[in-house]
């Protein structure tokens, strides 16, 4: 199921860049290779009509029809039988075009494409030192590197779909810090990620203590800093064991974020990570789940690598969105929309052809 829908997001990635494709911004520098091509394919073409017309002058005297009554009529429909031929012809000038390699130069484009504006949220405090046992290589035991191996499991399965995610990373603990603005490029993310992860970049974050409410805060001012508030395709996720001592003190600013976060549609995704701790067995859960479900996101319990792992499979799921970003491009290959709806229709005039009796009838 996952591959019928990458499948079906790049037809319409492919589809889409076709579709705004302008046909005076197009440049071939394929056409004679292509001319080339249809020359030998039209030279085949007249070679096998030749054969057949000859073979059909030898056979003739010697094929035996049965009459056609002239109280026969023919059917208003006869025509239909060669609609699987009338698809493949209009198929052939888009393939040449293809073939022709048409390419824009310098191009500025307000494009869409499928993906989130996510930030990622990872919990650095004191409490994260608790052992979360696990069967994967991790730099330690401690909740700390197994949220931060979810989160860098997270961004390789976005790096393997068919997004272009714009992220973010934030380490919080009493305060919160931005370690990576908002940015396509994965392995910027998977590097930062790693170095947050690393023992002894750990061993020297200045804030020991846990105040969740400081990351989800400072993750809104950071969309607003890239004026991302009024557009569609925004997440958090928070990698956290969810332990914060002061959240009883601060419904005030709890209520505050959680307005911000549903006035600017930004839905809260919170990964609770303790290690053999279901659901409602840390005091904050009930809490938290309440929070982040207000704001349109899930909360999970994740207690071992299975829980882990099925968490990201979901968000991952239901994170599939559009974001929309302006794009300049040199020399860039178009041919891809061209091919595609050549391939199309030759794949529908086969099916036809195949799949129905109606569409083989003699002549």
């Amino acid at each position: 199921m996952p591959r019928l829908q990458d499948l079906l997001i790049a037809l319409r990635t492919t589809w889409d860049e076709w579709a705004r494709t302008r046909w005076t911004d197009l440049e071939f520098g394929g056409v004679r290779d292509a001319l080339l091509v249809f020359v030998v394919l039209l030279g085949v073409a007249l070679l096998v009509l030749l054969v057949s017309f000859m073979r059909r002058g030898s056979l003739r005297g010697k094929l035996a029809l049965p009459a056609v009554l002239p109280v026969m009529r023919r059917s208003p429909l006869s025509l239909v039988r060669h609609l699987p031929l009338l698809l493949f012809v209009a198929g052939v000038p888009f393939f040449a075009i293809a073939l022709a390699d048409p390419l824009t130069g310098f191009a500025r484009e307000e494009v869409s494409y499928p993906g989130r504006r996510i930030a990622l949220l990872v919990d650095g405090s004191t409490s994260m030192v608790i052992r979360f046992e696990s069967e994967a290589k991790r730099p330690g035991e401690s909740t700390f590197f197994t949220a931060v191996a979810a989160a860098e499991q997270f961004i390789r399965r976005r790096m393997n779909g068919p997004y272009r995610d714009l992220v973010a990373l934030i380490q919080f603990g009493n305060f919160a810090y931005v370690v990576t603005p908002f940015t396509n490029d994965y392995e910027n993310v998977l590097l930062s990620t790693r170095l947050v992860g690393d023992p002894a970049e750990w061993g020297r974050f200045p804030d020991w203590g846990t105040t969740i409410i400081e990351g989800i805060d400072q993750a809104t001012q950071l969309f607003r800093t890239f004026d991302f508030t009024n557009a569609s395709g925004n997440l958090m996720i928070v990698f956290t064991d969810g332990r914060d001592s002061q959240l009883n003190q601060q419904k005030a600013d709890l209520e505050r974020v959680v307005n911000e976060a549903r006035t600017w549609k930004i839905p809260v995704y919170m990964m609770r990570t303790a290690y053999n701790r279901r659901e409602g067995e840390i005091l904050q859960d009930k809490i938290w789940k309440a929070t982040v479900e207000r704001t349109g996101g899930r909360f999970y319990a994740a207690y071992d690598d299975e829980s882990i792992a099925r968490a990201l499979r979901e968000i991952d799921r239901l994170s599939p969105g559009r974001i929309e970003t302006r794009e300049y491009s040199i020399r860039r290959p178009r041919f891809a929309g061209w091919a595609l709806i050549a391939v199309g229709l030759w794949f529908t005039a086969a099916t036809l052809k195949l799949s129905f009796g109606i569409f083989r009838t003699f002549p």
